[in-house]
Order: C-alpha cells, then structure tokens, then sequence
C-alpha cells in the first residue's frame, strides 16, 4: 500500500525538528539550503547524515567537493533559514549568503558564523532515499558557541518556535 505524498506530509508536521543550513563550495560555486532532515548517525566514528532533496543544486557542489557544512540555527535565527530557504529579502542578484558571515575549518566549507553550532564534513556514503539522497558525513570538526544557553531554533507544525524551559 502506497501512502498519499499529502497524507505523509500532514504527519509529519507533527514532529518536532530543529533546524540547521546546510552549505557547500567548490571553487567559486558555493551553495546554502535549509535542511530540517538532519540527525547523528554516530559518535565513533563521528557521522552525521542529512537529507537533501534529488536536483539541488548543494548536491552537485557535494558530490564535486566531497565536503560539506551543517551549521545548526539558534532561536533567534528564523531569518537565516528564510534566506537559505530562498524565501528571505534577499537582492536579485545576490545569492544566498547575503549579509550572512562565514568562516570555514577543515574542508574549506562555508559555515554561518553566528550558528549556535557547527559541523564540518568530508561525504563518507551517499544513499538514495526516495525524492531525496541521504548525505552522510563524517565530521573532521566541530564548534559551538560558547554560551552554554544558547538554544536551538525549533521548526513544527509548519512554524518557527522557541523552547520553554
């Protein structure tokens, strides 16, 4: 039994995430997108996977780099998952990392420099995984922010939260 792509959709609204960027370079092609599919696999060795949609554009950057960021947004960032979403107020001819400082570690990519967290990835599988492909990296660093109360931004239900703690 197949179930209604709608049906699926209408579920998953329900279940809480939070939500990060996702970014890739390649010479002077870069790329960012929004990505709530994003988990830890492992801690050792450290993998992390994220799920990308078949067509975008950071996956042909991936594939050519063999590298990637995951940059996970803080609660005060719904804006920078606006832009990465490409839905922000953003210029024409600007692309998505508009106003949006970076810096990179290892690999050479982009990473959001006001995310509460980062990781920095070498592409160790990619899987196909319906109207996606399941990015798994594996993390040659990381950081976060040093305010230990920096809380996550929260994506359910078709909108933005906050913790309540």
């Amino acid at each position: 039994m197949t179930i209604d792509a709608e049906i699926m959709r209408h579920t998953m609204r329900l279940w809480a995430t939070g939500v990060t960027v996702v970014t890739a370079a390649d010479g002077e092609r870069r790329h960012g997108l929004t990505v709530s599919s994003f988990t830890s696999v492992s801690v050792e060795p450290a993998l992390i996977l994220v799920c990308l949609h078949k067509g975008v554009e950071a996956l042909d950057i991936i594939d050519a780099s063999g590298a990637f960021a995951v940059s996970l947004l803080g609660e005060d960032q719904a804006n920078l998952s606006s832009q990465f979403a490409g839905i922000g107020d953003v210029p024409e001819d600007a692309d998505r990392f508009h106003d949006v400082a970076i810096t990179t570690a290892e690999t050479g990519a982009p990473i959001l420099a006001d995310a509460i967290a980062w990781m920095d990835c070498k592409v160790h599988a990619v899987h196909d995984g319906g109207t996606n492909m399941i990015v798994v990296g594996e993390v040659v660093a990381t950081g976060r922010k040093a305010d230990a109360e920096a809380l996550p931004l929260i994506y359910f239900n078709r909108g933005y939260r906050r913790l309540k703690l």
